[in-house]
């Protein structure tokens, strides 16, 4: 797979000093339910740690162009321009590798430079609950994200427009869980700003469980747009000064935790005029009836409610959310997909062979013995004789 001249090799990075073709490797062991482990998924009692996610580079408009079968609009994958107003196009790499390729409006990013290094800045994270950005592109008036691709819907899709079952209770509080485990990560990692955060902005991936899109933690553009929601959903302070603050995120994972308990879009103050009111099973989605502890519920109720706070001081940090969320997951052992009732479909991995590895696969033994040979090796004296 061709790659451009990367513009990125200049910006400072922890990471400099590994090769641009590195992946990270697979590794199994036990692992202990309660370890907050690096680890995409936990099946069984084994943990599979971050799995062959390529070090973010560069591509040239061809190939991306080439992957997405020139922008075909059967390629796209946002679920409404309102929400989504830059449309994310589900594309195949040279290496059959599925992607997501977010391409902004033209001239969102005038200065080139000043996009690739906020993309290259966001793609040195890597963390098993994030959509890890793994590349970008920035040719002529294009600019372009390149990211994971996750099968199995948004949020949103679950939440609002499910088509068998709605989102059983076990793994929405999953979904509270790992949300929080993502932000605290960014925040740890000095990435304390995420724009827009709402139900499109969490993905499913092929185990079923949630990640939070990287994209989020980029502008839509550089006007300093971070909100493409209903006002009734944006933090106060927002409104006041039209400036994101860490806070700002916390107000918005308190919206989420709403749309979670009610299965539908409440604005905040409607639902803290119900909090208030002692009304809380009037906030709780009817579908979930007999699935929850009402202690439980309520628990998250407050929690919402720390985070909807006015006052961005008031309100909660990433710390406290993962350890509130985290006494009320009561089903760790049971896969996301078993609780979503998705099929399970195992993903190969492209592998990427060498010739000798290509010769093998096909069987070619002439080749294989040609290669051998220009490597160095000679058959042992007397091999010929040994089967008769």
């Amino acid at each position: 797979m061709g790659c451009l001249q990367s513009k990125t090799s200049n910006v400072q990075s922890p990471d400099d000093d590994n090769e641009e073709e590195e992946t990270i490797q697979v590794d199994l062991k036990p692992a202990d339910a309660d370890a907050d482990v690096d680890v995409d998924h936990q099946v069984g009692g084994v943990v599979v740690l971050l799995d062959q996610i390529p070090i973010f580079k560069e591509y040239s408009l061809s190939e991306l162009r080439n992957a997405t079968n020139g922008f075909s609009s059967d390629y796209i994958v946002s679920e409404s321009g309102e929400k989504a107003p830059n449309v994310v196009y589900r594309a195949k790499l040279e290496n059959n590798r599925l992607v997501a390729v977010k391409r902004f409006s033209k001239l969102s990013w005038p200065d080139a430079h000043q996009f690739i290094v906020e993309a290259a800045g966001v793609g040195k994270l890597r963390h098993k609950r994030l959509v890890n950005l793994i590349g970008c592109c920035a040719e002529g008036d294009e600019r372009l994200l390149v990211a994971e691709f996750m099968p199995n819907d948004t949020l949103s899709k679950h939440l609002f427009h499910w088509d068998k079952q709605p989102l059983p209770w076990e793994m929405r509080l999953r979904v509270t869980q790992y949300i929080a485990q993502a932000l605290d990560h960014c925040n740890t990692e000095n990435r304390r700003i995420y724009h827009d955060l709402n139900a499109y902005r969490i993905l499913f991936d092929e185990d079923g469980d949630p990640r939070l899109s990287s994209f989020g933690l980029m502008k839509n553009s550089r006007d300093g747009k971070s909100y493409s929601t209903n006002l009734a959903y944006t933090p106060p302070e927002f409104l006041r000064t039209g400036r994101v603050i860490p806070e700002s995120v916390i107000y918005s994972y308190g919206t989420i935790l709403l749309d979670l308990l009610s299965g539908k879009h409440i604005p905040p103050s409607h639902a803290l005029d119900l909090i208030r009111g002692k009304n809380v099973l009037l906030l709780m989605d009817s579908s979930l009836e007999g699935q929850y502890a009402n202690e439980d519920a309520t628990k998250l109720v407050e929690l919402a409610s720390k985070c909807l706070q006015s006052e961005a001081r008031d309100r909660p940090n990433t710390k406290f959310l993962v350890t509130s969320v985290a006494p009320l997951q009561k089903q760790r052992e049971v896969a996301s997909y078993v609780l979503m009732g998705l099929q399970k479909n195992t993903a190969v991995l492209p592998t990427m062979l060498s010739p000798l590895g290509k010769a093998c696969a096909r069987m070619d033994l002439t080749a294989v013995h040609d290669i051998l040979l220009k490597t160095g090796y000679k058959d042992e004296e007397g091999a010929e004789n040994e089967v008769r």
